[in-house]
């Protein structure tokens, strides 16, 4: 790959210093040239650096990815010369957009509260459900008021595809501690062009022990049999993990389910299998009502993220118990929302809790596991002493049932799906 393009204008350095744009190219999308020279700061840090011509001649690539290519390029320089100009300013403030409850709080004291002190910046954090409407409504209108999102990776996905999150340089993430680059420090397809995963969590089903006086609970299928465990039902008032909840308990394998929901008659099955329970289920929309639902035992069994009902255990010892058996693994991490005011530091917090070190440290508040591969969960919650191993969705004893959560499925197709299952809600 060649350097194409003209010079920037001879400009004096500040401080002697030189930005250098990296090439930049992630596999399998294929650029042909248009890198950008060495530019000298900090006038010709703009589009001026860029030769549109090559831009516009490079082979074309599927999907908006040309796009996204020329977005990162003009990002990456408007970065780095607001990296500069922030150095010189007084400390900045964040709005960082996550999940609530326990899992907010974990967040606050393993990730928020370090950086805040590692770098002077303030963090405001604010409730997020999940979802890209309002990061679409933010973006698109420019009145932009969260800085960075804690995404599931299908919406950091999505939002990244739509142009609603910023761009990140691979290449310029923190590495292991053994100098390994963040890029073969990951599972297969735990980075996008927005950014790494940070953490892996669980969608699992959980019961209250009070509930079952016999024979409990042990297996997915358990979950959809009203006649050997009565009583209803908790589930989130979405499609995901649903539909594969589905399959699974009507008895597809796990390695075959999304090509299974692949075809009209996979999804349909889901649809059947979720219609056998339908009429005993309480909907919940956020991440503190399961544990709720199982305490006041309004219903017998729920999903659950698998870090809710831990917390629940350990901090206040409800007799709560989990289903492993067809756990769906996920992942999520930041995304800085397009048009944020305060990129370089949004940039910043981006690449502290990619760090494989503030990674563990966030397992001993919540039971999480690291997403990056030399990154170790904490032994022991820090709270309690709890031992994690037992309750980490990626231990060995309970991911042999795993299905993990295929993001670039839901990507394709969680538009259609969705509204196809508001309407089987509907009716």
């Amino acid at each position: 790959m060649k350097a194409c393009g003209r010079e920037c204008p001879a400009l004096a350095p500040v401080g002697g210093s030189r930005v250098f744009v990296k090439p930049y190219f992630v596999k399998p999308y294929f650029v042909e040239s248009c890198l950008v020279k060495p530019c000298l700061v900090k006038s010709c840090l703009d589009e001026s650096c860029l030769d549109k011509s090559c831009l516009d001649n490079a082979a074309p690539a599927a999907g908006g990815r040309m796009a996204r290519m020329r977005r990162w390029l003009v990002t990456t320089l408007a970065w780095s010369a607001s990296a500069l100009v922030s150095s010189a300013h007084a400390a900045e403030s964040l709005t960082v957009a996550s999940w609530g409850g326990s899992y907010a709080r974990a967040s606050k004291l393993a990730v928020l509260d370090p950086f805040s002190a590692e770098t002077g910046i303030s963090i405001r954090l604010d409730d997020y459900n999940g979802g890209l409407a309002e990061v679409r409504t933010q973006a698109t209108t420019g009145n932009v008021h969260w800085d960075v999102v804690d995404f599931d990776t299908v919406d950091l996905l999505r939002g990244c595809d739509e142009g609603l999150v910023e761009l990140v340089d691979v290449d310029t993430l923190p590495p292991a501690a053994d100098g390994t680059p963040a890029a073969d420090d990951y599972p297969p397809g735990m980075i996008t062009d927005c950014g790494g995963t940070t953490l892996f969590f669980s969608t699992i089903v959980a019961y209250n022990r009070k509930s079952f006086e016999g024979e409990a609970p042990k297996s997915l299928q358990d979950y959809f049999d009203l006649d050997k465990f009565p009583g209803r039902r908790g589930m989130k008032r979405i499609a995901h993990n649903n539909l594969e909840f589905a399959l699974m308990a009507d008895g597809v394998p796990r390695q075959q389910v999304y090509a299974t929901l692949d075809t009209p008659e996979g999804l349909q099955r889901a649809f059947r299998k979720l219609d056998t329970i339908k009429d005993g289920i309480v909907w919940w929309q956020t991440g503190a009502q399961p544990p709720q639902l199982l305490a006041d035992q309004e219903v017998a069994m729920t999903t659950a993220p698998n870090g809710r009902i831990f917390n629940a255990q350990a901090l206040e010892g409800q007799p709560f118990v989990i289903v492993w058996d067809g756990q769906m693994l996920n992942s999520g991490g930041f995304g800085i929302v397009s048009g944020s005011k305060h990129l370089a530091a949004a940039r910043q917090l981006v690449h502290y809790s990619l760090r494989p070190d503030v990674m563990a440290r966030l397992s001993a508040y919540i039971a999480y596991g690291p997403a990056r591969l030399s990154s170790r969960p904490a032994p022991v919650h820090l709270a309690t002493g709890t031992p994690m191993a037992p309750h980490l969705p990626t231990s060995a004893q309970n991911r042999e049932t795993a299905l993990i959560f295929d993001y670039e499925w839901w990507a394709d197709h969680g538009d259609e799906v969705s509204e196809r299952f508001a309407a089987w809600l509907a009716h």
